[in-house]
């Protein structure tokens, strides 16, 4: 036995040494790249298409504004960003309910996949205050799958609602 293995630090860090060669290496002992599982994408949420208008105009903003809706919009796998992705907002504010036409408008995700959409403050309908946005893959030929959010706000207050969206190829 070599002096390293005769202490019991040296035999812990001689087993560590050789289990992390084989998990490095795997059973083969030939290396193997390490793998990245990739983004999974955004699943619908319960509730996301309550009310859902489709085809709302693409607008600057919706109402008179003061509160801010952002988020992006990836690609699931590499999680590049997206751009020119139609994404659809609505919700109950104190400008109109969420089934109004009015309280409906549509952006684009710019280079970075970022959007964001000004709109009147959002107030608690069922007791929540909460937002819906939408990617429909019927209003846009980018190929992913249809996905709607309902993302909740931790309080009425808010001034901001933040929504990611990952999208799948189809």
């Amino acid at each position: 036995m070599t002096s390293l293995l005769r202490t019991r630090r040296g035999l812990l860090m001689a087993g560590a040494a050789t289990a992390g060669a084989a998990l490095t290496t795997g059973a083969s002992g030939l290396l193997t790249p390490a793998r990245a599982e990739g983004l999974a994408p955004t699943p619908t949420m319960r509730g996301g298409a309550n009310n859902y208008r489709p085809g709302a105009p693409i607008v600057d903003r919706i109402g008179g504004g003061g509160f801010t809706m952002t988020g992006t919009v990836r690609r699931a796998g590499d999680g590049a960003p997206l751009e020119g992705i139609r994404i659809q907002m609505w919700a109950h504010t104190t400008e109109g309910h969420e089934r109004d036409w009015e309280s409906h408008g549509a952006t684009l995700t710019d280079a970075n996949g970022a959007f964001q959409m000004d709109m009147p403050q959002i107030v608690p309908a069922f007791g929540q205050p909460h937002g819906h946005l939408a990617y429909d893959a019927e209003f846009d030929d980018a190929g992913f799958e249809t996905v709607f959010l309902r993302p909740v706000m931790s309080s009425s207050r808010d001034k901001t609602l933040n929504a990611e969206f990952v999208l799948k190829p189809v």
